[in-house]
């Protein structure tokens, strides 16, 4: 597939997603075609939103965007409380505005929820009250995540299934909204996708397993190098916030309250971070709109 070709062909304001697990390459592709296209990245990664993580989140750097306008990187912080529904309304603003002077804007980021947000909506979510969401974090505090995940999975077999089961921030989120209204989280998705002003074109990028897990195990290694146990500890009396709930942070808050040492902590970074990418993999693979492309002899081919 000629990916510049077929933007050429689409008339109207175009959204191009570009999406794909950790560490597959999405930075440079993306980079690369707003180039090519003269246009801006909107990213919807759900925690490169946050001003305080930077290492962990693998952020790109002033050098890695070579001057492409990146919209909701450092955006917020992480003692705000940000979600899919409030991406979904910020990013659709932003998205008016690009689309007045650029045909084609690409959104990527590798967050499913946050990209599924702005392509397909949700239904308004009910207002719960606080007392309940503090009552489940404390029961996670006391109990960790899996009498959580098993009460999930009888409330709302669908969400279970769906989201990130190893992410405390989604099973909380979830399950805040099945206690609070009584109703499934999933009830509130959009029965079906929201009418957008803008054609949407759907990439997903993979590469063989061996050589994305060896990449995911470099980064880890880049990240470490880099300084990553210095801006855990610099976060951990943050610990409990939505945003660093997890992989990269609570692999290294165990080590630092001496669940284990430093070498089982570097094991447990790459293994949960190979598991995380794998979990991509299969929320993508759910979405039949997406186009794959594979990464072979230094190139992007269809896969």
């Amino acid at each position: 597939m000629n990916l510049l070709s077929e933007l050429a062909a689409v008339t109207g304001p175009t959204l191009l997603v570009i999406t794909g697990p950790t560490a597959v390459g999405k930075t440079d592709l993306c980079v690369h075609l707003a180039q090519q296209l003269g246009t801006e990245i909107v990213s919807a990664d759900s925690r490169q939103f946050f001003r305080e993580l930077s290492i962990g989140t693998a952020k790109p750097t002033a050098a890695e965007m070579q001057g492409v306008q990146h919209h909701f990187i450092n955006s917020h912080s992480i003692t705000e409380d940000y979600n899919a529904g409030r991406f979904e309304q910020d990013a659709l603003a932003v998205l008016a505005d690009l689309f007045q002077r650029h045909r084609v804007v690409i959104l990527t980021g590798g967050s499913g929820l946050y990209l599924q947000a702005v392509t397909e909506g949700f239904d308004a979510l009910p207002a719960v009250e606080p007392a309940v969401r503090e009552q489940i974090k404390a029961e996670l505090e006391a109990h960790g995540l899996e009498p959580l995940v098993e009460e999930l999975a009888r409330l709302d077999p669908v969400t279970n299934a769906r989201i990130d089961r190893q992410n405390p921030q989604r099973v909380v989120r979830a399950l805040e909204i099945c206690r609070g209204t009584g109703q499934p989280f999933s009830s509130f998705h959009a029965a079906k996708a929201a009418n957008r002003p803008f054609h949407i074109i759907k990439i997903a990028l993979t590469r063989e397993r061996e050589e994305l897990y060896q990449r995911i195990d470099a980064r880890m290694d880049q990240m470490l190098a880099q300084g990553l146990e210095a801006e855990a500890r610099a976060l951990y009396p943050y610990r409990h916030h939505n945003a660093l709930q997890t992989v990269g942070y609570q692999e290294l808050f165990a080590y630092f309250e001496g669940q284990y040492d430093y070498a089982e902590a570097v094991r447990l970074l790459k293994r949960n971070s190979r598991r995380y990418a794998k979990r991509q993999l299969t929320w993508l693979r759910r979405d039949a709109e997406y186009q794959w492309l594979a990464h072979s002899a230094g190139k992007w081919v269809n896969a």
